[in-house]
């Protein structure tokens, strides 16, 4: 082989990694979903954690801004377990009502008290 087919190998391939580079800055701007709608802002949907309990079952718990659900996921059907996990209800408590060291978070607070979790629910 001599240079010229050398410089014609190389020019090719560059001529195509930039093609594919093109394309895909296209790909980014055009195509919905290629990219972040949020992309600068705070993100509002969470996957916390994945447990796997066998072969076909998974639980996952989700946060939802400042919600958490837990979820059974299997090939016959998702079942939501516990919703409203981490609803903090401090904001409707004036401060006179509110215990001392309540915050929310702890598991013996009114606020978690009140928001009582819905079992058995089927997702659509």
């Amino acid at each position: 082989m001599d240079m010229e087919s050398y410089f014609r190998f190389v020019a090719a391939l560059v001529f195509v990694l930039a093609m594919i580079g093109v394309l895909a800055l296209l790909a980014r701007r055009f195509v919905p979903g290629a990219r972040s709608v949020n992309r600068g802002k705070k993100r509002r949907l969470a996957l916390i954690e994945v447990l796997p309990l066998d072969a076909k079952r998974r639980l996952v718990l989700i946060r939802r801004d400042d919600t958490e659900h837990l979820i059974v996921l299997a090939p016959n059907g998702d079942m939501v377990v516990e919703r409203n996990i981490g609803t903090t209800f401090d904001h409707l408590l004036s401060d006179e009502t509110a215990l001392p060291g309540a915050t929310g978070t702890d598991a013996a607070s009114p606020a978690n008290a009140a928001a009582a979790p819905t079992t058995g629910t089927v997702l659509p």
